[in-house]
């Protein structure tokens, strides 16, 4: 069959968006992997496929696959391309779109300026719902890699993260240690891992290892995470700008008891078909 998708980014975290709604195709491990080749394929960081929702009081189904194939439970700047998408094609005239993730519900609103606000749901920091094996909750864990300490935030924004803090992300071993948290034995279903370094209050600069793809130009959660245990931590603000290599987002949580909400732009790159 012919594929018919949209080539989007958020930031630099780039994705192929498929509309499911119109077209019903047939989504295997395999044909994902072939899809994000960035050789052979289209190429992306995750495809994004909007959807039928199974609950009648949202709007859409929000799915996201890795470019290894895999099925994750969120994706922030996935989630501001889908809102552009689902206008952009006409799917819906809605300035707020209701989504339903694999955890839970989002909101995404389309704001005048064209940026849009993402309702990210309250960061979960029990470790048993990350999931992270610890004895018990707490702002910073001690984890070994390689016979060496390091402490990590954790958290999940409905999909896990570790957030290390740095003194500058340009010399932060993004490559080499992220890999070996992401598989470390603490995190069961692996985790994604960001380096952060704190400008001041009010501004990071951020580098992320995303699960199952690599380090990307930008990641949503990873920046609403890495906000998120700085404000555990006492070293952040409740507004926080987050330089990440493809540009910057706004995060802001007023704290336990709140919802997170990510502001930033998403960008369609080309309309195209595929044969699958």
């Amino acid at each position: 069959m012919r594929l018919r998708f949209t080539k989007m980014h958020g930031l630099g975290n780039d994705f192929i968006v498929i509309d499911a709604i119109s077209q019903r195709p047939n989504l295997s491990p395999e044909t994902i992997r072939s899809l994000s080749d960035r050789r052979f394929g289209i190429g992306c960081d995750q495809v994004l496929v909007v959807d039928y929702p199974t609950n009648p009081e949202v709007d859409f189904r929000y799915r996201i696959f890795n470019a290894d194939g895999s099925e994750v439970e969120n994706c922030g700047n996935g989630a501001r391309c889908f809102a552009k998408f689902v206008r952009e094609r006409k799917l819906t005239g809605k300035s707020s779109i209701s989504v339903e993730t694999s955890t839970g519900i989002m909101v995404l609103k389309v704001n005048d300026s064209g940026e849009i606000r993402v309702d990210m749901g309250e960061p979960e920091f029990t470790p048993a719902n990350i999931p992270f094996i610890a004895d018990a909750t707490a702002s910073s864990y001690a984890i070994e890699v390689d016979n060496q300490c390091y402490n990590i935030g954790a958290a999940s924004m409905g999909n896990p993260h570790a957030v290390l803090v740095v003194e500058d992300v340009e010399t932060a071993p993004v490559l080499t240690l992220g890999p070996k948290i992401e598989n470390h034995p603490a995190f069961p279903n692996r985790v994604n891992v960001g380096f952060m370094s704190v400008v001041s209050r009010t501004e990071v600069n951020l580098r992320v290892f995303e699960r199952g793809v690599g380090e990307t130009l930008a990641c949503g959660t990873g920046a609403c995470a890495a906000v998120a245990c700085g404000i555990q931590q006492g070293i952040l603000d409740s507004t926080v700008t987050v330089h990440l290599p493809g540009g910057d987002l706004t995060i802001h949580w007023e704290g336990p008891n709140h919802a997170l909400f990510m502001t930033g732009p998403a960008t369609s790159v080309f309309h195209g078909q595929v044969r699958i």
